[in-house]
């Protein structure tokens, strides 16, 4: 192979770099010894995961909305467990504790994906490091591995560098890097991003050996859990260390954790027991003595000349996954090296303008005489621009706006008072009130039913056609998404539901209450409503009117939204003033995660809606309606979500979603001019 000039001092560089990191590591792990101390404080109480409560509920939402632990267990556990750090803990440790089957394939999938970088000198192979795919040709590694586009230009990168299940040694396949890409580096979090040529076959090595997506979102990891390190240690052939690691501080951007590696995994992905990167390896941290010279394990100061595996390793560090996210996005965008981002699938979803809605959905509405029925908040409150606005969710036909509206504020203010900030009055919150309005003139049944009853008189499917097909789909689709097997959902028997539902949809219904706790009438009748209000375009005029003929034309608005509500929000949205500053929106217990909803808003293809400053999303793993959450994969990365540990016969309740000090907090961050 042709070195292109490659000599000693280039390899004494590299080494020389490494050892800059294991300095800096050293100092940070110095530094960060009060919080180590306090880990171990806890764990000698008996916390198994000695994190904070926010980095808990962040990891504990990141597993349930990831699909890693059966919506059984989830449910299980929370049967078991009222909210607090025990449930959290309890979530995390299902999933640590004993681990599925698929854990080994997974992991076996995800270390082909790490490759060996070498450089050649006179016939030696000098092994520099490690790198893993990040794309089907983007490969990571650190910045003191490949620095700059000359060291670049010297390295090979050998996939399949490993003993196969035999313990014979496989034939490593050759790569070259791209010669005038260039590594795209940050030099302070130490990595270095480069993209791989096509192999012989003409094709990206990530169509053989896979790749590994970066995720920027938190909740990835958390201190007291395992961590996976696949790499090449010293040079060696393919190794991974999966036994007694485990993460032990989180820094701003570096993660440091106790794992048996060396020099050579530079450059390794570190994993979660997901199998999701959660940094990039790249220094030790090597023990001292007061003086600060390194120390051999048995105790000894290090000699120059001294192997690696003398010295005595504190722990390891490695860049921080979301950090490196972070990095590459402020680098990259707006520049001709923008297409990465595409590449590593980090493009911000776009957001088009506001759709206004159709003239056929607004037809009549000029001609409507205001009602005025909704109920107005406070002119001048939360400092005289801003205004609170609820939207209720379905059966409220026969219910007292004013109690309403006490009993949302009632539960807004129980969170508040366990978060430690001020109450509201009821009086300052708007609250239009729609609960009885009808389909129009057209003498069809009301849009909503009497939840007195827990929605029992409005349970059987929509009497219109449309809207009965509609509705069946909602039902099937929010079983399907629930783990209902295909086997289910083809045969035919029937069993008789009232309105003469199919064998099919008592099955679905039925699979969903037994999921959530809830009884299949009362899921019945909220998705029925939904159906309801998404097929009629009178009923969700009527509805729209409703809301706008009681709430501000201007100044800042904060949305707090439950249900069926959510649904109302994203439409009104589209037909708000544009003098309303739509600051945050809160959608509790939502159903915006199913497609049949998503694709017959008023506005589809939508992501995150661009007038709304800031999206919150809470959810409860027991509510039905909540079955197409998280609204991530639908509506794009830029949600706020939170899962919450609603009581399981008041799962759906909003005053139980409201109570929470998180979602009651975030609902008065939206209200500070």
């Amino acid at each position: 192979m042709d070195t292109h000039g490659f000599n000693e001092d280039m390899y004494e560089r590299v080494q020389a770099a490494r050892q800059q990191h294991d300095d800096a590591a050293a100092d940070r792990y110095t530094d960060a010894l009060p919080q180590r101390e306090e880990a171990e404080r806890l764990a000698e109480q008996g916390v198994s995961l000695p994190d904070t409560e926010p980095q808990l509920q962040a990891r504990a939402e990141h597993l349930i909305s990831g699909g890693a632990l059966p919506m059984e267990t989830v449910m299980s556990l929370v049967s078991q467990e009222g909210p607090g750090r025990r449930l959290l803990e309890r979530i995390i440790g299902a999933s640590k504790d004993l681990q599925a089957v698929n854990f080994l394939s997974r992991g076996s999938r995800a270390a082909a994906t790490v490759g060996r970088i070498s450089v050649s000198d006179n016939g030696r192979i000098l092994p520099l490091g490690t790198g893993f795919l990040v794309s089907p040709d983007l490969l990571m590694t650190n910045h003191h591995v490949l620095p700059d586009a000359d060291m670049a230009a010297q390295v090979v990168v050998e996939f399949a560098a490993e003993t196969g299940i035999d313990n014979a040694p496989a034939q490593p396949v050759l790569y070259r890097l791209v010669a005038d890409f260039g590594p795209i580096t940050d030099a302070g979090l130490d990595f270095s991003l480069v993209r791989v040529a096509a192999g012989a076959d003409g094709r990206p090595p990530g169509s053989q050996f896979g790749w590994n997506r970066l995720i920027e979102a938190q909740g990835k990891l958390v201190v007291g859990e395992s961590v996976n390190i696949v790499g090449h240690p010293s040079g060696r052939l393919k190794e991974i260390a999966i036994r007694r690691n485990e993460l032990r501080v989180q820094l701003d951007d570096f993660l440091q954790y106790d794992t048996d590696t060396e020099p050579g995994n530079s450059g390794s992905p570190v994993f979660n027991d997901q199998w999701e990167v959660v940094a990039l390896h790249h220094a030790g941290v090597p023990r001292k003595d007061a003086q600060g010279r390194e120390l051999r394990r048995d105790g000894t100061l290090v000699q120059p000349g001294d192997p690696d595996d003398l010295v005595d390793w504190a722990a390891n560090e490695g860049a921080r996954v979301s950090r490196i996210v972070a990095s590459l996005r402020a680098s990259l965008a707006g520049t001709a090296r923008e297409q990465v981002l595409g590449d590593l699938s980090l493009l911000p979803a776009t957001a088009p303008t506001t759709v206004p809605a159709t003239e056929a959905l607004r037809a009549g509405a000029a001609a409507a005489a205001p009602l005025r029925r909704g109920l107005r908040g406070r002119t001048g409150a939360f400092a005289g621009r801003n205004n609170l606005l609820f939207l209720h969710g379905r059966g409220q036909e026969k219910a007292d706006p004013e109690g309403m509206r006490r009993s949302w504020t009632a539960g807004l203010n129980r969170g508040l008072t366990l978060a430690g900030l001020p109450t509201v009055d009821p009086v300052d919150v708007w609250l239009p009130f729609y609960g009885n309005r009808t389909a129009g003139t057209s003498g069809r049944e009301a849009l909503l039913g009497d939840e007195s009853t827990l929605g029992y008189a409005s349970a059987a499917p929509p009497v219109d056609p449309t809207a009965r097909v509609l509705y069946e789909q909602l039902v099937r689709e929010a079983a399907v998404k629930a783990g209902m097997p295909e086997e289910l959902l083809t045969a035919q028997e029937g069993f008789g539901l009232p309105g003469g539902a199919s064998g099919v949809l008592r099955r679905s219904l039925a699979w969903l209450a037994a999921r959530t706790d809830l009884d299949a009438l009362f899921v019945s009748a909220v998705l029925g409503d939904v159906a309801r209000y998404l097929d009629n375009r009178e009923t969700r005029q009527a509805v729209l009117d409703a809301v706008l003929e009681s709430v501000p034309d201007s100044g800042g608005l904060t949305i707090v939204a439950h249900s069926l509500g959510t649904v109302v929000a994203m439409d009104l949205l589209t037909q708000l003033d544009t003098a309303v500053d739509v600051r945050l929106l809160v959608t509790a217990g939502s159903p915006l995660g199913l497609d049949t909803v998503y694709e017959r808003l008023l506005a589809p293809k939508l992501r995150r809606p661009e007038r709304v400053g800031r999206w919150d999303n809470v959810w409860s793993p027991a509510d039905p309606v909540t079955i197409g959450c998280p609204l991530r994969p639908r509506w794009g990365t830029d949600i706020h979500e939170s899962v919450v540990t609603n009581p399981r016969e008041q799962a759906h309740d909003i005053d139980e979603y409201l109570a929470h000090p998180d979602v009651a907090g975030a609902v008065v961050r939206g209200l500070r001019p």
